[in-house]
């Protein structure tokens, strides 16, 4: 089935042959050939298709691709929201209890857990979403959460490495070798990164390295957390062992800076997090101009962002990290797809996944204009609507 998307009012498509930022295309179409993107253009130069979609001058954009979520736990911390929002301080404690949640709770309700977020973000217009394991902390668990993430993303992270669990106290050098033996090669299998939480109370650089090391000898990704309480060594380590992304960055010195300036390691900004412990946002605008690539994503997590919304992440970053709304917007989807190393999603050219959210708005910026407003009236993945009643098709054009 060959699909005519035309009359678009605004085709977002990051690509640079259709000229600046977002090579955004005015009164446009795109062809759906199967799950790939056939043809892109002017309506006035469409070719024909099996089946014509009048957008009735929607604007058009890359689905989200949210690079950095939490997805796979159990249990509820609306307790610990409540009191940080009354003046106690954001640590890594809390993160304990979800542990003991998801250890205790079925594989079944993990999976409808998951799967319920992942269709939350999916109406809100995400169509690819990397999910970590980090809740389980023990062999067990850990590779049961990334079982339930391989069912739904190709883009699973082993996140062993979260916090050093409480039955591990005083014996840390036991579970970084556990983490980075015999928990890795069970989880391996069903990861295609690994990641470490590298900051203030989670593992020191050196502990970092090692879990890593063993991660990328075992033919994973790299990823890190780093920079979201103090600034340290994390960012720079992982530009130094090629990590795809470093995530939070929200604490960096001059050097973390020039280090992800100089280099293909995506700083992930994860707005949520600071909204959710009013913490300092970082500062998109200092690594922007200094030329880092930026991607927004949700970290979508029960303790420290429990949000799902892509929209809303964008409307953060314009609002309070210096971000123009075409920087958030790229950033949110084809700055996602750079974290994740991916060039076939979060751009609409020929050749790239038929991934795309449809939005009831004259252009992008009023995801950051109209905060909190669905705006999202439908979303196609690999090719074919999967939210929403979308547009009415007519048969043939």
């Amino acid at each position: 089935m060959v699909t005519l998307l035309d009359r678009i009012g605004l085709l977002v498509t990051n690509d640079p042959a259709h000229g600046g930022r977002l090579g955004e295309i005015r009164d446009a179409a795109l062809l759906v050939d199967g799950e790939r993107i056939g043809w892109v253009g002017p309506t006035a130069k469409a070719p024909a298709a099996d089946v014509r979609v009048d957008c009735g001058g929607r604007t058009l954009l890359p689905g989200f691709v949210d690079s950095h979520a939490h997805l796979v736990f159990a249990g509820d911390r609306a307790a610990e929201f409540e009191a940080r929002m009354s003046g106690r301080s954001y640590d890594v404690g809390g993160i304990a209890s979800t542990v003991g949640a998801t250890r205790s709770a079925s594989e079944d309700l993990l999976r409808a857990r998951a799967g319920a977020l992942v269709a939350e973000m999916r109406a809100g217009g995400t169509t690819t979403v990397e999910i970590k394991s980090g809740y389980g902390l023990t062999v067990r668990d850990e590779a049961r959460s990334l079982r339930v993430a391989a069912a739904l993303t190709e883009e699973t992270t082993y996140l062993g490495a979260h916090v050093v669990p409480r039955e591990y106290a005083g014996r840390r050098d036991e579970y970084v070798a556990l983490v980075a033996g015999e928990m890795l090669a069970a989880c391996a299998p069903h990861a295609r990164w690994v990641d470490v939480f590298c900051d203030r109370g989670a593992f020191d650089p050196e502990e970092t390295r090692e879990i890593l090391t063993a991660g990328i000898a075992a033919g994973l990704g790299a990823r890190l957390h780093a920079g979201q309480l103090a600034a340290g060594p994390g960012v720079r380590l992982g530009v130094e062992l090629g990590a795809a992304s470093v995530d939070h960055c929200t604490h960096l010195r001059e050097e973390d800076v020039e280090a992800l300036a100089g280099s293909d390691t995506v700083a992930t900004l994860l707005p949520g997090a600071e909204f959710s412990t009013r913490s300092a946002y970082p500062d998109a605008r200092r690594l922007l101009d200094a030329g880092a690539c930026v991607a927004l994503a949700t970290d979508c997590n029960p303790g420290s962002s429990y949000t799902s919304s892509m929209s809303f992440c964008v409307a953060l970053a314009v609002r309070e990290m210096g971000m123009t709304p075409a920087e958030a917007v790229w950033a949110a989807t084809a700055g996602g797809a750079r974290a994740l190393r991916r060039d076939d999603v979060g751009v609409l050219r020929v050749g790239a996944r038929a991934d795309l959210a449809v939005l009831d708005a004259p252009s992008y910026v009023h995801l950051a204009y109209r905060p909190g407003v669905p705006l999202v009236s439908g979303v196609w993945k690999d090719g074919r609507p999967v939210v929403g009643e979308g547009v009415p098709a007519v048969d043939p054009r």
